[in-house]
């Protein structure tokens, strides 16, 4: 039986395999800041083609467009004919760490997929692992609050004495630094925490105490922990969050990725061998 391989399959195949290999290396830088982490929309709807709907278009659009050159923005939006309730708040933000091109996509997707899950909805906030969005009717712009909206914890362990050490050290730290955007490492746990900057200083200090405090009781015997207030959230995780311990994964992939073309190289190789063979007895 012969078995011959036509030198446009080897060609088609380097292509096909050489476009794998570059979706594989290039998806997983944005897909870690954009995961889910919480959304929450209005009960109140709008009527669909009012004032109100056009300047919910027009925020949106305008977190949009300032994510490219700004980690943070804020805006009130009264486009022509609006009523005193027809105005829109919004707001968004990105991880302290983020560049501006990674930013704009992070907020992209957050908007593209707050407008999926609050449609016709009068306000809407979506938090991703990158980045915040939010908008509302009611102004809660430099409004402190300090409410839970979602938090968890990995399982107990308690007879980790090392672990449970460098958590403490870790939130401890985290609740004592005066920036907008916080992050520390001890060992394998490594801390993340963050403030909405239409608030003063010295109310993102007063938001991430609370934030951090509910953490260390609620999560502190666990290997990881969220804790999300409305306006500021601490984390801490043997994963890490930031684009610095992102970097690990990334030479992770990068080292799969040496593999696969490795393996790519060994596959066309044999191929081409087998096709010249076939050649051979082909002219025969």
């Amino acid at each position: 039986m012969k078995f011959c391989i036509k030198k446009i399959s080897l060609h088609v195949l380097l292509v096909y395999m050489l476009f794998i290999v570059f979706l594989f290396f290039t998806y997983p830088s944005n897909a870690s800041t954009q995961s889910f982490v919480y959304g929450g929309c209005s009960q109140q709807k709008y009527n669909p083609g009012t004032v109100y709907e056009s300047n919910v278009n027009s925020v949106l659009t305008s977190l949009v467009n300032s994510a490219g050159y700004a980690s943070f923005n804020n805006f009130k939006i009264s486009m022509p004919g609006s009523g005193q309730n027809d105005i829109v708040y919004g707001l968004f933000q990105c991880r302290g760490d983020l560049g501006s091109s990674d930013c704009r996509k992070c907020i992209a997707a957050a908007v593209s997929q707050l407008g999926t899950i609050c449609v016709d909805s009068y306000g809407g906030a979506l938090q991703m692992d990158g980045c915040f969005v939010k908008y509302d009717n009611v102004s809660f712009l430099g409004v402190e609050d300090k409410g839970i909206v979602m938090h968890k914890c990995g399982p107990s362990i308690m007879d980790d004495s090392d672990m449970l050490a460098r958590n403490d050290g870790v939130l401890t730290y985290l609740s004592g630094e005066e920036q907008y955007f916080r992050v520390v490492g001890s060992g394998k746990i490594h801390g993340v925490a963050q403030c909405t900057q239409d608030m003063s200083m010295s109310e993102c200090q007063d938001c991430l105490s609370e934030a951090i405090r509910r953490l260390k009781s609620e999560c502190g015997s666990s290997p990881w922990g969220d804790m999300f207030l409305v306006k500021c959230y601490a984390r801490f995780s043997e994963r890490g969050f930031t684009s610095k311990s992102g970097d690990e994964d990334a030479e992770k992939t990068l080292a799969i990725t040496i593999g696969l073309i490795a393996g790519v190289a060994v596959l066309i190789v044999f191929l081409s061998v087998l096709n010249k063979l076939c050649e051979k007895k082909g002219g025969k």
